[in-house]
């Protein structure tokens, strides 16, 4: 989402002011930290960051510093009191006004924050998307969460929970396939929360848009991040079953596979209703791979606690993860527990963890070796640029060699080797169905 929001600034700020990006900072006329607080030490970062950007303005004091994001919605005037050589601070639901907000700086001479938190004004004040320079985007269709985990602080930097109208993502996504998009993924805090205006009568849900979506000729991929378990239904689960072009690949978090650490998480699900779901989603996509999000360490986590994770891990066989030690952050309620796991036996644990993983995303990848994958080419390899990349359904990355122009295209690669990070492809065999666009 971050990423997204970097985008939408940069689109805000060449439509009002012709400012265009940059790749070194001493060229540039403005400077925009876009932050996130998710883990610990974000703030330190920011700081960090900020330190070596000083001299900067102390060349040029006309020269503008702006910090957004969450960081920058968690830490509010403290920013400024910090770092007073920031110009501008404002928070993801306000970067739109990031406009107004230079000009008024540059007219009054002062510092400008806004910390607000409207709803759908963001999205209706962004400008329309520029011509895309590659195959993918990201659009974002929901943000904020009113699920109030213990641990996370997005509720408290970028709000409750709020859908963009269909009619409006409907016609973001037209316009990016109309610009050489071929997959999109839909992007939310809570992504399958989404209950959006459809325009006609009353609101639909999240497998109401991916069916609309799959209408727009010319998209052959979509996806979607990220979910919480409680809001995956049995609708969306036949989503998966009858949308083609819906990849089969879902990130869903679970953060911990004891029942009782979830509930100190205030989690709302269990173990065995997670696993429900994983059953049916199985049964509606036998190909489907799951990814999830993994916290060790929780205050008051036990051997036993742990142990129940691992087994969940073995249990579903994740095909990746995103896993961390638990790291207490600003506001949030489990601030107020015992923070009771020696930082070792965290460190221990998340070991094993990802190594657990680890091990079944390399069985993953070794068992697509010898076969045909649609691989949707995203361009030239940062390692080799006379090597194409790109990705499989199962957004597993694909390394291999070809003709020139085939970039925004899905062919049939064939799997000849699987590395720890990626794949290696084999491009041009007589007998390899291809697909210049389309489905293979």
């Amino acid at each position: 989402m971050n990423e997204y929001d970097s985008e939408r600034m940069a689109d805000l700020l060449a439509s009002s002011h012709g400012l265009t990006p940059v790749e070194d900072p001493d060229r540039a006329d403005v400077l925009i930290l876009n932050t996130c607080s998710i883990r610990e030490k974000a703030e330190d970062k920011v700081y960090t960051q900020l330190g070596f950007w000083r001299p900067l303005k102390e060349q040029d004091p006309a020269r503008i510093i702006a910090v957004g994001g969450c960081v920058a919605s968690q830490e509010g005037e403290r920013l400024r009191r910090r770092a007073p050589f920031v110009d501008l601070v404002f928070g993801p639901q306000t970067l739109h006004r990031l406009p107004d907000m230079l000009d008024a700086c540059l007219a009054e001479r002062r510092p400008q924050v806004d910390l607000d938190f409207p709803d759908l004004e963001k999205f209706d004040r962004l400008p329309e998307r520029p011509g895309r320079n590659g195959p993918t985007a990201f659009v974002t269709v929901q943000e904020g969460c009113d699920k109030f985990c213990t641990f996370c602080v997005v509720p408290h930097t970028r709000g409750r929970e709020y859908s963009r109208p269909m009619p409006d993502i409907i016609r973001e996504v037209r316009q990016l396939v109309d610009q050489g998009v071929v997959e999109i993924t839909l992007l939310g805090q809570n992504v399958n929360a989404y209950r959006g205006a459809t325009g006609l009568v009353g609101e639909g849900d999240l497998a109401s848009l991916l069916e609309r979506l799959a209408r727009i000729s010319g998209l052959q991929r979509i996806r979607y991040t990220t979910s919480h378990p409680n809001n995956l239904d049995d609708r969306l689960i036949a989503a998966h079953r009858d949308i083609p072009i819906l990849v089969p690949h879902l990130h869903l978090p679970v953060q911990s596979g004891s029942d009782r650490i979830l509930r100190r998480m205030h989690r709302k699900h269990t173990v065995a209703e997670y696993l429900e779901k994983i059953h049916k989603l199985r049964e509606a996509r036998p190909e489907i791979r799951i990814s999830s999000d993994f916290i060790v360490g929780f205050p008051g986590e036990t051997e036993e606690d742990f142990a129940a994770t691992m087994d969940l891990v073995s249990q579903v066989r994740f095909d990746q993860s995103f896993s961390f030690k638990y790291s207490s952050r600003p506001n949030t309620p489990a601030t107020r527990l015992r923070d009771s796991v020696p930082e070792e036996v965290k460190d221990r644990r998340l070991a094993v963890l990802q190594a657990r993983i680890t091990s079944f995303a390399q069985q993953y990848s070794e068992a697509m070796v010898g076969t045909f994958q649609e691989v949707l080419v995203t361009g030239p390899s940062r390692r080799d640029p006379a090597e194409w990349t790109g990705r499989t359904l199962c957004n597993r990355p694909v390394n291999f060699s070809g003709p020139a122009g085939i970039a925004g295209q899905i062919w049939s690669i064939g799997i000849e080797e699987a590395l720890p990070n990626s794949l290696r492809g084999r491009f041009g065999s007589p007998d390899m169905p291809v697909a210049a666009s389309g489905r293979a």
